[in-house]
């Protein structure tokens, strides 16, 4: 019987760690639902605080607001492709973290990674953006920052790139979207 209970106790953590290696999440926007996987294991700071943003209902409301495409991107010496959403008003935005380096997560910039906008080093909050194509410029060592510590990766799209590429190509002015696709809601699937 003691076995029994050992195995039991052993195979229940187990299988709460392997449901731990990603947390999925729905992002509803105003042109449709993108599903996303986090990565805790990889990017524990980042994904933390990316749910505390999501747990306390603090994207509800916010939008995708920017979009930089091969045309916006044109006069620029290292040119990407993203959309930026999460743009939560001041009053409630959390502390920032630190920044999590594609050199220590190992989570590179490909199409549909997620990841965290920031200025300097470990300055990011709530804004996030998804990467359309691979975009290796915003790894560490990538030129997009002329820090060279490129931005903090901690998920991927898994369904809904074609929500993504509708919401790159709205009518924007130098990079900011006219008309912002609202982000209704960001949920724990």
């Amino acid at each position: 019987m003691k076995k029994i209970l050992l195995l039991f106790v052993f195979l229940s953590a187990t299988i709460a760690c392997a449901a731990q290696d990603t947390i999925p999440c729905r992002i509803n926007t105003s042109l449709g639902s993108i599903t996303i996987e986090l990565y805790p294991q990889q990017a524990p700071l980042t994904v933390k605080n990316f749910l505390a943003y999501v747990d306390q209902h603090l994207y509800d409301s916010s939008s995708f607001f920017r979009a930089c495409t091969p045309v916006n991107e044109a006069d620029r010496t290292t040119k990407i492709e993203v959309i930026q959403g999460g743009n939560v008003p001041d009053p409630r935005q959390l502390a920032p973290i630190p920044l999590e380096t594609t050199q220590q997560t190992n989570i590179l910039h490909k199409n549909g990674t997620l990841s965290m906008a920031r200025a300097a080093p470990d300055s990011a909050t709530s804004e996030f953006f998804i990467c359309i194509n691979d975009q290796p410029e915003l790894d560490y060592g990538g030129k997009r920052n002329p820090d060279g510590q490129g931005f903090a990766a901690f998920g991927r799209v898994t369904q809904g790139m074609d929500i993504v590429a509708a919401i790159q190509a709205q009518k924007e002015r130098q990079q900011y979207l006219v008309n912002p696709v609202v982000i209704y809601a960001i949920r724990r699937k």
